[in-house]
């Protein structure tokens, strides 16, 4: 190999004299070596290699513009006069030129040693070009000294300076050749190395850049004033911020170490710019101090500075070590200019604003990779044994909320966390030791016992999931089980919180194995807090179980506790349980056996099992039911069928309670099908979550029975919820249904069956009524307002046909005497409240109550549409604006009908609405021309007889009355007679006492008296009942002697009469209540005669029965005591 000489240039011209041969040797082409910089300027780059970094501190010589030594160059003049000896530099350019690069650096070190530094050895080994290797050459591992490597500053401080490209640099002292051999390239390895002292470097460059801020801080106070302050020591200097960030944190640790927490809390929020968690924000290179206690401790005996420590591991100037002498060479040391100074402040400053940005670029990254972790233990958890399901991660998060697990304690987290090594177990003991050993001492009592069972259960969880042996296993879980007689809900909890960690940690095939065997043994133990136990274990082990287990085995279990089961506990919990198997399960084949568990369920006697159903259960039963594609297809169709046959079956007498169960599992089906309808909405794929997106209004649903029936909850989010109803009612305002085939089933099959259910059920029943109207209120709601205006409400007017043509004709409004009305009007039209939706319900009350009045109909429908929204207080004032509506009317039908009303919604309104509303309308409606329309207010002036108590409305009330009764124009009216007799059988039983003694049974007695001389049969005979109606229910009120002398006696003895002629079989029972009567008035005249005498004796005797009661009360329950009272002395 030729050799060849690095550099350009000789050293010297005695050299170039000496060798004038050696011309060639010097012309390196450019491929050959890499040229060090410039002699002249050592800091600029040179055109293909970085710059070398340079040492900057006082005690290194920095390069000459000579490029030749001190040595060399008298070597060189000697050797022309004395001898022929060769010069130190030449001996270098030949080792470099034949390539003997560690006798160079021998040869270099040595002569650092010596204090002798030669420019060509230092520019050579400083320039990181001469070292890089071309393809198949080990890579190099790092420069000491080169581009982003240290700088001294003149105290140990290095500086990094800007690179100039790019790349991994090498210089020769940074390479370790004994790591390379002849047997292939080991380019991985060196990389390794390569990173490990770049990342040594930059700790050593920051430690290096806080020394030199710290020290900059420390100088902030000029030097003119600190000589100011020790001449005077009466005046003080000024606090350093040095010194007031490290005072600020010795205080704040002070403070917490001594349980000032709250004082620590203030005084952290009053110096907000420090962060007391870290002693580098305080100083960045300061060694920490002693806390305050050990600093007053020792405020006699001064205390070591840091100043006078060195760290050995960081280069520091020569004259900064105590007691050295001054550098050898104190001539060649060079300050740096101002503008040096300047730039290298600058060059700090923006190295460490790097150092921070890639701080705060790792912290986030970390900080996300955690989360990444937890995110992927979190799925892996939900997830865990599931293939095909795709519940959002918000419902399968609620749905498991459902398992009572243990809340956050000591025993908790130790139950949670299953030890996986011998030094975790060993951890785990030294936790928990102390709190048993206590308990073991004092386990006298049974309180004491369960405490320590309690507290066994980490150890028995930790023990069977690490011990080898089955059996042995298998025995720790029958004593977890078992270890508790009748374990608490917190107890429960616990155990429940071990066996889910115990899964988790064990796996799905030792959970079947070992713990599922467990559960079998207890469902049917004789205590149910042990099979309360075992249901609550089904559903927290679901998720951790084989499918084919949570299917098979889990699922039959389940079903045998619910049907066999007595405890309504124990029910709940599987029923739980069953909603939690039903989130887990995927085989399609058990979705008969899902719904006959559901209707199981829903017909439990007990409510909190039924309660359980709709809040947990049938939402998860619908989430399954909606990725099989079966919610609309065939669980609602099948509850529609099931409820038609109802009504088909019970046309004599319709089952109720059925029908309740059946509408009430449809009911909490509405926001499952709502989802449904948005998920599969041709709108769905352009949901978009960024931008500002509207917070979607508290009243837009009705209020959830459970987290699992909010349908932001089986969406997935609030936000995603919130754009697709955007986008939802913007498609059905301005782009219609058209493709979107859950919304058409809603539309085109759903609303025209519910409709025709409703118009076939008895308008009668008002629990029915009740419960569709709520069905129709909570549907409407959640499908919207747009929705109940465009397809529901065109819908009910169409079948319902108000028109003006049909107001005569009852054949073609014979719907509006089904149900159809009330719940039109309760359960559509009270959806929304504003003013357009208010006058809309009126009109339509306004136009039924019309229709039906004129058509001569029954008046069923529009008493349930009142009965239903007078139970609202809301309504009042709105159902009082429709009845004025009749009773201004021009036809005295409307007029009757309005005044029928009343009855019905007095008993709900407040006095002051009836004595400024009611009275007065009813008032007016008794002086109508029409006799029939003065007859139609007697019901309601009763019923307010009955209710209200305010003593001048009843004054108004009675007087009304009075007048039918005692005005001649009313003496023949028999129909009036009748309607006040059957209101007097109905309020006299609850009105006011003095009303009942003075008015009604005064009438009644007039009433039944007039009656023996009627002369129409057929008027004596309505008269005479309706007169036994009321005398059956006015005798069971206490009613005074005299008035039952004078009144009550003597008309039920006319009304005997009557019934003696017109219906003998009444006339047995008027017979029996005559004589009950006067045998309570006997009874009377004797208590009274008896009690005037014993008025004296009881007065005698009083003191004799407050000593024997007293006697008595000191009496224990003993029986034989008891008879030693009653005995003779002896």
């Amino acid at each position: 190999m030729a050799s060849v000489n690095p550099f350009n240039l000789s050293d010297s011209e005695e050299e170039a004299e000496r060798r004038p041969n050696e011309t060639v040797d010097t012309e390196r082409s450019p491929s050959e070596g890499a040229p060090g910089p410039p002699p002249g300027n050592h800091f600029s780059p040179s055109a293909e290699a970085e710059p070398p970094t340079l040492l900057l501190s006082s005690n290194r010589t920095s390069p000459s513009g000579e490029g030749i030594s001190a040595s060399a160059a008298a070597t060189a003049a000697m050797s022309g006069i004395t001898d022929t000896r060769v010069s130190v530099d030449v001996i270098a350019a030949q080792l470099l030129r034949e390539q003997y690069i560690l006798t160079a650096l021998e040869l270099h070190t040595e002569l650092l040693e010596a204090g002798r530094e030669l420019p060509r050895l230092r520019d050579y080994f400083s320039n990181p070009g001469n070292f890089e290797r071309q393809s198949g050459t080990p890579p190099a591992k790092d420069q000491a000294l080169g581009p982003g490597g240290p700088l001294s500053n003149g105290s140990g401080m290095f500086i990094k300076l800007p690179n100039y490209r790019a790349g991994s640099i090498s210089t020769l002292d940074s390479l370790d050749f004994a790591r390379y051999s002849d047997d292939g390239n080991r380019e991985t390895d060196e990389r390794v190395a390569v990173l490990e002292f770049e990342l040594r470097k930059a700790k050593e460059t920051i430690q290096a850049l806080r020394a030199n801020l710290t020290q900059a801080a420390e100088s902030e106070v000029p030097s003119q004033e600190r000589k100011n302050f020790n001449s005077n020591p009466e005046i003080q200097e000024p606090i350093r911020q040095l010194e007031k960030r490290a005072l600020n944190f010795l205080v704040n640790e002070y403070l917490l170490k001594n349980e000032y927490k709250l004082s620590s809390i203030t005084f952290s929020d009053e110096n907000d710019d420090q962060d007391f968690e870290l002693w580098d924000d305080v100083g960045l290179n300061i060694p920490k101090p002693p806390d305050l206690l050990q600093l007053y401790r020792n405020c006699g005996s001064p205390l070591p500075s840091p100043r006078d420590m060195v760290d050995v591991s960081v280069e520091v100037a020569f004259e900064d070590f105590p007691g050295n002498c001054t550098p050898p060479n104190p001539s060649k040391k060079t300050d740096l200019s101002q503008q040096q100074q300047t730039e290298v402040i600058q060059e700090l400053e923006y190295q460490i604003s790097l150092l921070n940005n890639e701080k705060q670029s790792l912290a986030e990254q970390i900080k996300k990779l955690q989360r990444c972790v937890k995110c992927d233990i979190v799925v892996s958890v939900l997830c865990y044994c599931r293939c095909s399901r795709t519940l959002s991660p918000a419902f399968q998060q609620a749905l498991l909320s459902f398992c009572r697990m243990c809340s956050d304690s000591r025993l908790g987290a130790e139950v949670s966390r299953i030890a996986d090594s011998e030094e975790s177990v060993m951890l785990m003991l030294g936790r928990c030791l102390p709190h048993i050993v206590p308990n073991v001492l004092l386990a006298k009592r049974e309180r004491m016992v369960t405490h320590l069972c309690q507290e066994l259960i980490p150890l028995i969880l930790c023990t069977a999931c690490l011990h080898p042996q089955p059996k042995e296993r298998d025995q720790l879980l029958h004593i977890l089980f078992n270890l508790i007689k009748r374990p608490d809900d917190e107890q429960r909890q616990m155990i429940l919180t071990g066996c889910v960690a115990f899964a988790r940690h064990v796996g799905p095939t030792r959970v079947e194995a070992e713990l599922l065997p467990q559960c079998w043994e207890q469902i049917n133990h004789k205590y149910p807090e042990r099979r309360l136990l075992v249901a609550e274990s089904c559903g927290a082990l679901a998720p951790y179980l084989p499918k084919e287990i949570r299917s098979s085995l889990v699922l039959s279990m389940l079903q045998q506790m619910l049907t066999e089961d007595k405890a309504d506990m124990v029910r709940e919990a599987v029923v739980k349980s069953l909603a939690i198997i039903m989130g887990y399960i995927d085989d399609p084949d058990k979705y008969s056996q899902g719904f006959e568990l559901m209707l199981l369920s829903l017909g439990d006697p007990s409510e909190r099992v039924v309660s359980a159903v709709h809040q947990v259960f049938i939402p998860a039963f619908a989430a399954w039911t909606t990725e099989l594609g079966s919610l609309h297809t065939a669980l609602i169709p099948a509850l529609l069928a099931r409820i038609e046959k109802l009504l088909t079956q019970g046309e004599h007498g319709l089952d109720e309670h059925k029908l309740h169960i059946f509408l009430s599992a449809l009911q909490s089906l509405i926001p499952p099908l709502f989802a449904v309808v948005l998920q599969n909405a041709p709108f769905t794929s352009r949901a978009k979550l960024h931008g500002d997106i509207p917070a979607i209004e508290v009243t837009r649903f009705p209020r959830p029975a459970s987290p699992l029936q909010d349908v932001a909850t089986i969406i997935g989010s609030r936000e995603m919820l919130s754009a697709l109803l955007l986008l939802y009612d913007h498609q059905l305002e301005h782009e219609g249904t058209t493709g979107w085939e859950s919304l058409l089933w809603v539309v085109n099959q759903l609303l025209p069956q519910l409709i025709d259910i409703v118009g076939r059920i008895n308008v009668t029943s008002t629990t029915c009524v009740h419960e569709f109207s709520r069905f129709f209120w909570r549907f409407c709601r959640t499908f919207g307002k747009i929705f109940t205006n465009t397809k529901v409400k065109p819908q009910f007017q169409e079948i319902l046909r108000l028109s003006e043509e049909n107001v005569d004709a009852l054949a073609g409004n014979g719907i509006l005497t089904k149900a159809t009305v009330p719940i039109y009007a309760t359960g559509v039209l009270t959806c929304y409240n504003q003013e357009e939706d208010r006058k809309l319900l009126v009109g339509f009350l306004e136009d039924v109550m019309t229709t039906l009045s004129l058509s001569h109909a029954p008046l069923d429908s529009l008493k349930a549409s009142f009965v239903e929204l007078g139970a609202n207080p809301v309504y009042h004032e709105m159902l009082l604006t429709v009845l004025w509506y009749g009773v201004v009317h021009t036809s005295a039908l409307v007029r009757c009908t309005a005044a029928r009303m009343f009855e019905l919604l007095v008993k709900g309104v407040n006095e002051t609405l009836v004595a400024q509303r009611v009275v007065p309308a009813l008032i007016t409606l008794s002086s109508d021309p029409e006799i029939s329309v003065r007859i139609s207010t007697i019901p309601a002036f009763g019923t307010i007889m009955e209710t209200v108590t305010q003593k001048e409305l009843l004054e108004r009330v009675k007087m009304q009355l009075a007048s039918f009764l005692e005005d001649p124009q009313y003496q023949d009216q028999h129909s009036l007679h009748i309607e006040i007799i059957r209101t007097f059988g109905r309020v006299g039983p609850n009105a006011e006492p003095r009303f009942r003694d003075e008015f009604v049974l005064p009438h009644l007695h007039k009433l039944a008296l007039a009656n023996n001389s009627q002369a129409a049969e057929n008027k004596r005979v309505d008269i005479a009942m309706q007169l036994f109606e009321a005398y059956s229910a006015l005798s069971c009120c206490f009613i005074s002697e005299e008035v039952m002398l004078n009144h009550f006696l003597p008309g039920l003895r006319c009304l005997h009469a009557d019934m003696e002629h017109l219906s003998p079989e009444h006339e047995v029972i008027l017979s029996s209540m005559i004589k009950e009567c006067e045998i309570k008035v006997e009874n009377r005249g004797m208590s009274d005669a008896q009690g005037s005498l014993s008025i004296a004796s009881s007065l005698v005797g009083e003191d004799a029965k407050t000593k024997f009661l007293s006697k008595m009360g000191q009496l224990t329950t003993s029986g034989a005591m008891l008879a030693n009272v009653f005995q003779r002395k002896k």
